[in-house]
C-alpha cells in the first residue's frame, strides 16, 4: 500500500538521497545550500513551497515539490508541480500517478483554480504518465538565468 502524505522532519534523510537521484537523472546537481533551503522551506508550514512524500512499507520512495503561487489569470491560486521523482527500483508500481493524484486531489479540496507542470520532450515515460492526465498545450518554455 502506497501512503502519500505532507514531508516530516524524520524524511529529511530519505529525502535528500532521492533528491540526489532527480538530480542524477537530468545529470545536473543543485548546490548543497540550496538543497538544504528547499528543505527548510518544504518543512516550513507557512510557505508557499508544499512537500509531498510517497511512503510504501513504510519507506519513502518518492516526493513532489509543488509552488503554490497567485495568477493574473485566475481569481484562486495555482500550484506548480516542479519535481516529481519516484526511487528507479520501485517504478512501475503507480507511485507517479499517485503522486500527481495526491496534487489533483488537494487542490480540489483546497480551491486551487490549476494545476500545472513541464517535463523534457524526451522524457517518455514521464510523458506517457503525464498525458493520461491532460494533454499537453502548445506552449514554449523560456528562461533567463540571473
Amino acid at each position: 500500500m502506497t501512503l502519500i502524505r505532507d514531508i516530516r522532519e524524520a524524511d529529511a534523510t530519505a529525502w535528500r538521497r532521492l533528491w540526489a537521484g532527480y538530480n542524477d537523472f537530468y545529470a545536473t546537481s543543485v548546490p548543497i545550500d540550496v538543497t538544504e533551503h528547499t528543505l527548510r522551506r518544504l518543512l516550513d508550514p507557512t510557505s508557499a513551497m508544499i512537500g509531498r512524500i510517497a511512503e510504501r512499507e513504510g519507506r519513502v520512495v518518492g516526493f513532489s515539490v509543488s509552488v503554490l503561487h497567485e495568477s493574473s489569470w485566475t481569481s484562486s491560486p495555482t500550484c506548480y508541480l516542479e519535481d516529481l521523482f519516484v526511487d528507479p527500483n520501485v517504478r512501475g508500481a503507480g507511485l507517479g500517478r499517485a503522486l500527481v493524484q495526491d496534487l489533483i486531489d488537494l487542490g480540489r479540496a483546497r480551491g486551487w483554480a490549476r494545476l500545472y507542470w513541464h517535463t523534457q520532450a524526451d522524457n517518455e515515460r514521464a510523458r506517457r504518465l503525464y498525458d493520461s492526465f491532460v494533454e499537453a498545450d502548445s506552449f514554449v518554455r523560456y528562461r533567463v538565468t540571473l
